[in-house]
């Protein structure tokens, strides 16, 4: 039985083409399509509902305690309203999730998590709390409406005042409002664009949701569904759980080194293990389809008769006009600019190694 997201009647009005994810029933597309929502977001501005995602709340005298043990990157310098992105893995090294840690002040973090894992990971913050702490699954009180794009801030500039609005990138502002209804600010942001998502309370979405859409109209802010999220998030080269991640591969081999603070005086979860696996034998890569075809997930990769890895995530980018993809390879079989081969259903697809981000905006 999938579960319906406040927005859920909004999409269906506005023509969505709706299909299970993550347990909710989700718009993939709109009668535009996904490449014209892509590129309204690249160009212009898109709305996403993202009401879907988790949120913890992790409260107490020991939750910065329970935070350093559970996560693998350090929170102990945060200031209030800072975000911080962190894996957390298991006992093996492995990644349980990789989540946002929000600081709303002493003892007091809102926690954001992946859809298809909030249950899995609610679960394991309970199993391995110690000391004074409530861990609190808040999911069903927020609705999240995420505004990306370069007009994103123009068309936010006209439902609240500037300094409601977070000045950095991955940081909050708790207890704001925009139009005239209460919500968190924040700039995490999953395209690659300038942007914010917006957390408040569910009964609200559909109201902010319609004067997003009102204000945005003439900067051209259409929605977008699920297609458009996952290109988008591909050509900024953003990890997918499930995909460039699991329970088997660390954080360490997917290229998330800078959220693995092996340094920190706590040990977490999974530090052990790390160490004793070593310098990472795999590593993430990405790579631009040469050939013709595109190139999808779970697809062998080989340089000659040998093949070094396999295919996590793969599309065709609407914004770069070419496929793409990312990988996990054995580490050091091959560098930048390096010709490989795909095996995409039998037939060798040709592909240049590059360097990720695929696309970074320009600032």
């Amino acid at each position: 039985m999938e579960l319906k997201t406040p927005l859920y009647d909004a999409h269906v009005k506005a023509g969505g083409k709706i299909v299970p994810f993550a347990g909710y029933l989700l718009p993939v597309q709109y009668g535009t399509g996904v490449i014209t929502e892509h590129m309204a977001v690249r160009e212009k501005a898109g709305l996403f509902d993202v009401s879907h995602m988790g949120e913890v709340l992790c409260q107490g005298k020991d939750a910065l305690a329970n935070l350093q043990k559970l996560l693998t990157n350090d929170f102990t310098n945060m200031v209030d309203g800072q975000a911080r992105y962190s894996p957390m893995c298991n006992e093996n090294g492995g990644t349980v999730d990789d989540l946002i840690v929000y600081k709303r002040g002493d003892n007091d973090y809102f926690i954001v998590v992946n859809a298809a894992n909030k249950d899995k990971d609610y679960q394991w913050m309970l199993d391995h709390q110690f000391g004074e702490v409530t861990f609190t699954d808040a999911s069903s009180q927020y609705g999240q409406i995420a505004l990306q794009g370069p007009k994103a801030m123009e068309i936010l500039k006209k439902l609240t005042a500037e300094e409601n609005i977070p000045k950095k990138y991955y940081h909050a502002v708790f207890d704001t409002e925009v139009a005239g209804i209460p919500c968190i600010i924040s700039k995490t942001g999953y395209t690659g664009e300038d942007g914010v998502e917006l957390y408040l309370t569910s009964e609200n979405a559909e109201k902010m949701w319609d004067a997003l859409l009102e204000a945005g109209k003439d900067e051209g802010l259409i929605p977008c569904g699920l297609g458009a999220r996952d290109t988008l998030r591909m050509e900024a080269a953003m990890p997918l759980y499930g995909h460039e991640m699991d329970d088997e591969i660390s954080p360490l081999e997917t290229g998330l080194k800078f959220a693995v603070k092996m340094g920190k005086e706590e040990d977490f979860i999974g530090k052990k293990a790390m160490k004793e696996r070593g310098e990472p034998e795999i590593t993430r890569i990405g790579l631009k389809v040469t050939g013709r075809g595109i190139i999808r997930e779970h697809q062998d990769i080989y340089i000659g008769e040998k093949k070094i890895g396999h295919t996590t995530s793969g599309t065709h980018c609407p914004f770069l006009g070419y496929p793409i993809a990312m990988a996990l390879v054995d580490a050091g079989s091959v560098e930048i600019g390096n010709k490989v081969e795909v095996d995409v259903r039998g037939r060798k697809v040709e592909a240049e190694v590059i360097a990720l981000p695929f696309y970074k905006r320009a600032k």
